[in-house]
């Protein structure tokens, strides 16, 4: 394996760790990507294209490790310490926070429909919808759906604006909206729930986090999916490959979660709408008329 495809696997971790957070399609920068950078670990078209594929998905799990570690003491539902609401006063119960496990509750409730979709459907997906075409549709789709929802969002109030008030309604009406991007790759699955929350009232921050959370066994089970429907072997050099992408994946992540964090305090999404717009009609003028 040439350090060439090393660094070219950074270049992609760096693309992923950018783009899964921000809504505005990981998918469809990575198809772009790389078709410039050509990732190539093995002489063999059929199977150097199996393992893009897999790697596009897998190198996930470096971005979700971020989120992990930015939100473990939100996420993990064990311990005695700033327990706000533990299930019995002691125990074993009072180490047990019931916050926690009631809104991972909700995030399990929210991945049902995409879950039951990319089941079913993620071979048919990838042969006929994992295309160009439907990713810059769906990236300048959900880049005007971006600037309408912010300016009828503009003024109002939410409605739930700390993650504890976010009911089972609202997180299967969010995982509803996530089902579109498990069927159309382009739209963002982050963009796509993002625009769902703020629909029903959720505020920036609640939605953006609530996101984050979803993501987690969204990329794990994707993932899981794609590892195990890759018919090749690992060698090496491939191993390097896919360890050096999640690393980057990882360490950019964190850097570009705590951003979003904080600029969607200040901001609306407006500004992600513009850009997939214009990233869409420049992925439909790429392949129509550069690359024919």
């Amino acid at each position: 394996m040439e350090t060439i495809e090393i660094i070219k696997s950074a270049v992609l971790g760096v693309v992923e760790g950018i783009t899964e957070w921000l809504p505005v399609s990981s998918t469809g920068h990575l198809i772009l990507v790389n078709e410039f950078l050509n990732l190539k670990v093995s002489d063999d078209e059929t199977a150097n294209a199996a393992f893009i594929e897999m790697f596009d998905v897998v190198i996930q799990l470096g971005a979700i490790l971020a989120v992990v570690l930015i939100f473990w003491k939100k996420l993990w539902p064990f311990g005695k310490k700033n327990n706000a609401r533990p299930l019995s006063q002691n125990g074993i119960g009072s180490f047990v926070k019931t916050d926690i496990f009631s809104m991972w509750f909700k995030v399990i409730a929210a991945c049902i429909p995409a879950a039951v979709v990319g089941l079913v459907l993620d071979d048919w997906i990838d042969e006929h919808l994992y295309n160009p075409w439907v990713v810059a549709s769906a990236l300048i789709i959900f880049g005007i759906a971006f600037l309408v929802v912010e300016e009828w969002n503009r003024g109002r109030k939410p409605k739930v604006d700390h993650i504890d008030k976010l009911t089972y309604k609202a997180a299967l009406i969010i995982g509803s909206f996530q089902l579109l991007a498990a069927l159309f790759p382009g739209t963002s699955r982050s963009g796509a729930t993002i625009v769902g929350a703020l629909l029903i009232g959720i505020s920036r921050t609640v939605a953006a986090e609530f996101t984050f959370y979803l993501a987690i066994p969204v990329m794990f089970g994707a993932s899981l999916l794609k590892i195990l429907k890759y018919d090749g072997s690992f060698d090496n050099g491939q191993i390097a490959v896919l360890g050096t992408g999640m690393i980057v994946a990882f360490v950019v992540s964190l850097f570009v979660i705590k951003f979003l964090m904080g600029y969607i305090k200040k901001h609306d999404f407006k500004a992600f709408g513009w850009y997939r717009i214009v990233l869409g009609a420049f992925v439909i003028g790429y392949f129509a008329f550069i690359k024919q």
